[in-house]
């Protein structure tokens, strides 16, 4: 049984919709993640399971209980918000202490807990610190620090690391990884950075629009995305235009390309029929495309000219022209082709996705 069900939850401001009608599960032990653009309804989502918003329609359900309606004070969830949160006029140690104390919990367990989270997030002997003396990495620490000195029964993060610097950033997210899985929590992270999703997420739904559009393991969601829209957030895809060209369901399809004239063999998964003679989009990553110097006898092999090198140190970005289907593809050396030359590439049938709308 999942320890966290949000079945059929929707929300709305005033006239706007900023949730319509989601359902997910995160498992026990699991680092979940919700990712999509700014306004997609994924930190409003998180304040319901946090409590600080109530749904309009749907249920939430922690461990088997139904806690709709229950106060956020009564759910016994640590939050890290993007700001940090931290009282000012109160001293690391008070700061940290904060939910322990609303909690009446006896002071000696309350200095106990507050040193251990300290030390958990590396920050040994910050207890009489000023908050305004810390850095902004300090400040994000002590906060995490007070979210996991209660003991959570569920962790929340709300873009906790989007106002650090990128190296620090990194380090950052490293380190909440490790903290999370040695603590045995369970944790839903709410963040529009794809790479941090990855990094961070055992799973990760992705939300546009106020609607969950695929969830999945982040290999799942990059290499496989199922609908356009997922793999437009995702970024970096060739998305090509085709129409249909045999009549099977399964096994696999052939497609012809609206710019170029060119066919294309993809191999069809079960319930993923696309209509005859009508427009869809394949999809297939710039790394995933093949270059070589001439045609040969390899399926989905194409001509193209090079238009375009761009080099970004350890790969490059190479462009090219099919016949007006414009293309890109990653490689590691691209000594081997100049600006003008001609080349194939190829795109292995095992690397496109067929997309929904």
């Amino acid at each position: 049984m999942p320890l966290l069900s949000l079945k059929n939850i929707s929300k709305r401001f005033d006239s706007t919709p900023a949730v319509a009608d989601i359902s997910l599960d995160v498992e026990r032990g699991e680092f979940f993640g919700l990712l999509g653009p700014s306004g997609c309804g994924k930190t409003t989502t998180l304040r319901m399971i946090a409590g600080l918003e109530k749904p309009d329609a749907g249920t939430i359900e922690f461990d088997g209980r139904d806690i709709t309606d229950l106060p956020a004070e009564r759910r016994g969830f640590g939050m890290v918000f993007q700001n940090y949160a931290l009282f000012p006029h109160l001293n690391v140690s008070e700061n940290v202490a904060f939910g322990l104390r609303a909690r009446h919990r006896p002071a000696a367990e309350i200095k106990e807990r507050v040193k251990g989270a300290l030390e958990l997030v590396q920050l040994p002997g910050y207890e009489k610190r000023r908050v305004d003396e810390l850095s902004g990495g300090q400040q994000q620490r002590v906060a995490i620090a007070r979210a996991i000195a209660i003991e959570p029964a569920l962790l929340l993060f709300d873009e906790p690391l989007s106002n650090l610097d990128v190296t620090l950033r990194e380090e950052t997210r490293g380190e909440l990884r490790e903290l999370v899985g040695r603590l045995g929590l369970t944790a839903v992270y709410v963040t529009h950075d794809q790479e941090e999703a990855f990094a961070l997420c055992d799973r990760i739904s992705v939300m546009v629009g106020g609607g969950l559009l695929q969830t999945g393991a982040p290999r799942e969601l990059y290499e496989h995305p199922a609908k356009l829209a997922v793999a437009r957030f995702l970024g970096r895809n060739n998305l090509i235009q085709v129409m249909r060209l045999s009549s099977s369901n399964e096994g696999t399809g052939e497609f012809k390309t609206l710019q170029g004239g060119h066919t294309l063999r993809v191999l069809i998964q079960k319930g993923e029929l696309a209509p005859l003679n009508k427009p869809c989009t394949l999809a297939i990553r710039p790394e995933h495309v093949v270059l070589r110097h001439a045609a040969d006898s390899l399926e989905n092999t194409i001509p193209a000219e090079v238009r375009e090198i761009n080099f970004a140190g350890a790969t490059s970005t190479v462009k090219l022209d099919a016949g007006g289907l414009l293309l890109e593809a990653l490689v590691l050396q691209p000594n081997a082709f100049a600006v003008g030359t001609r080349c194939a590439a190829v795109l292995p049938a095992e690397r496109i996705s067929l997309l929904k709308e």
